[in-house]
């Protein structure tokens, strides 16, 4: 959306130049008279909605699309205003900048040097200092004109972007080769101020061990309600699966129990079931006759308690029936997430979005063993701040259930990458 303003003595005189340099198609938004004729301003591809989001909360004022123009015409006249006071200003900045120079220009260096004494090669070091503090000054002014331009063609302010070493730079990619978004990339690399890349790659893999939380306690030892929330196919079934077998290896069947809240798929329980007969283990379904609750307080003296979901969506017609069971329930239900780590970075935020609202108290991963890379699942629980309390890394149960820690989640992830650059190497030499 181009938004534009003319003045002129007449109206006939504004409309003809809005004819001329907007063609047809512009849109009048508002028209006054101001001191010495009319002002109009006006937009090109007006869009009602994209009005609304460049106004943010001002837009709810707007009761009508009269309004919401008059408020958009407004905004244009403000960011013109601040545009032309910035250009006054960096033009008074310019002009004293040249005062000094012309005042500089005067004295001899011959005068400089006697003045000061011997020993200066070169006069640049006297004007140098006011000269950086014009150009400062101009600079963050230029910015501000930029920000202002953007504001006005309805894009938003480009990000201030810190000054990269080479060094830095290829280490950035070697973290976004990792797996790292580039935004975080970016930020782990401009940490490492200065020396060899390999020291960089070695500081970058000891933020990331400080920044990855896990579980000290494992579920087995620690007791308590578990709930597994996630998409349909995460490996939600398959992980308490294994969570309850290793279970009952360790201390027996008589202690642990499974719950299923998932009453929405035909036959969507029947691999619970199957681990139950198979570890002697009783299961139970939240139906219209047994809530979530009733069912735990039947349940309430095993020692541990782990509750299968189903896997929907927020388009779902019971998602946020089955999300509110499990936050109202007066039991003290610890909700984790499951995250496939063979899901793409915006997949994995998505999930955790339509999840979120459960009162999250971690995560775990599955398919580890299928994922090319593991910097994505890494990065997701830095920027979630989940802590990671399992990670699954194949079919066997319970031999690939894994306790999360911080140092070898990211070893195992730097051998996935060595596994890759030789797969990548091999590839390009055949």
């Amino acid at each position: 959306m181009k938004v534009k303003r003319f003045f002129a003595r007449t109206m006939a005189e504004a409309l003809k130049q809005v004819s001329e340099q907007m063609g047809p198609d512009a849109v009048i938004l508002s028209n006054r008279r101001v001191d010495g004729g009319i002002e109009i301003v006006t937009a090109l591809d007006y869009d009602e909605n994209m009005a609304r989001q460049r106004l943010g909360d001002q837009a709810q004022e707007a009761t009508n699309g009269s309004r919401l123009a008059e408020m958009q015409a407004d905004q244009q006249r403000r960011l013109e205003d601040e545009l032309g006071r910035s250009r006054e200003r960096i033009r008074e900045v310019r002009e004293k900048r040249a005062a000094q120079g012309a005042g500089y220009a005067g004295t001899s260096f011959s005068a400089v040097q006697e003045s000061l004494g011997a020993g200066f090669d070169e006069p640049e070091p006297l004007v140098q200092a006011p000269r950086q503090a014009y150009s400062g000054e101009l600079a963050q002014m230029r910015a501000e004109i930029r920000s202002l331009k953007n504001l006005m063609q309805g894009r938003k302010p480009e990000p201030e972007v810190p000054a990269t070493s080479a060094v830095q730079q290829r280490l950035a990619e070697r973290l976004q080769e990792f797996g790292l978004g580039s935004d975080l990339a970016g930020s782990i690399s401009r940490r490492h101020k200065a020396g060899r890349l390999e020291d960089g790659w070695k500081q970058s893999l000891k933020m990331l061990c400080t920044g990855v939380r896990t579980s000290r306690l494992e579920w087995l030892d620690q007791g308590g309600v578990f709930a597994l929330v996630g998409p349909t196919g995460s490996g939600k079934t398959t992980t308490i699966g294994k969570l309850a077998a290793r279970y009952v290896l360790s201390h027996g069947a008589d202690s642990v129990a499974l719950v299923t809240t998932d009453r929405y798929r035909v036959a969507a329980h029947e691999q619970l079931f199957v681990f139950g007969r198979i570890l002697n283990v009783p299961v139970r379904v939240v139906d219209e006759s047994h809530s979530l609750d009733d069912i735990l307080d039947e349940l309430s003296g095993r020692h541990l308690v782990l509750i299968d979901t189903a896997g929907l969506t927020s388009a779902d017609k019971g998602y946020q029936e089955q999300l509110a069971e499990l936050a109202r329930s007066h039991h003290n239900i610890k909700t984790h997430l499951v995250v496939s780590a063979t899901s793409q970075p915006r997949i994995m935020k998505s999930v955790w979005h339509c999840y979120k609202m459960a009162n999250l108290a971690g995560c775990v991963m599955t398919k580890v063993d299928e994922a090319l890379t593991l910097g994505e699942s890494l990065g997701f629980v830095m920027e979630t701040g989940l802590s990671v309390a399992y990670y699954t890394d194949g079919q066997k149960i319970p031999e690939d259930l894994h306790h999360a820690e911080a140092v070898p989640l990211v070893r195992l992830a730097v051998e996935r990458l060595k596994i890759l650059q030789k797969q990548q190497a091999v590839a390009e030499g055949a």
